[in-house]
């Protein structure tokens, strides 16, 4: 396959991935508000297992926890909110949960898993 080709397959496999991503969540939002509307978390369904599952995420406002961290070799570590690092230097007692607090908040995210019985 020369390389026309292969860019030419990239492009058609995008635009199918982005076409089932979207139908993904379409579908996802409607089995979600099924479970929200019934009142249910879990349920089974014909020979599949449904479960959603609501999950908290941390999410950092960049502004107030760079006035909060205003030690620049700190904020060089960080250079913007990645929750992964933040965990880290947290982890590893470089900063205290307690210095970012005012910088953090909560964010909902709802998880769908469909298995197979």
């Amino acid at each position: 396959m020369d390389l026309e080709n292969k860019v030419c397959r990239y492009y058609q496999l995008k635009q199918k991935q982005k076409e089932m991503e979207s139908e993904l969540n379409d579908l996802r939002h409607d089995i979600t508000n099924h479970c929200d509307q019934q009142g249910v978390a879990e349920w089974e369904i014909g020979s599949y297992r449904v479960k959603v599952v609501q999950q908290h995420r941390k999410e950092y406002d960049h502004t107030k926890l760079y006035n909060l961290l205003p030690d620049p070799q700190l904020w060089r570590l960080l250079s913007k909110p990645d929750t992964a690092k933040i965990a880290s230097l947290l982890k590893l007692r470089i900063i205290a949960e307690e210095q970012i607090k005012d910088a953090v908040s909560l964010k909902t995210v709802t998880l769908l898993q469909v298995d197979k019985k």
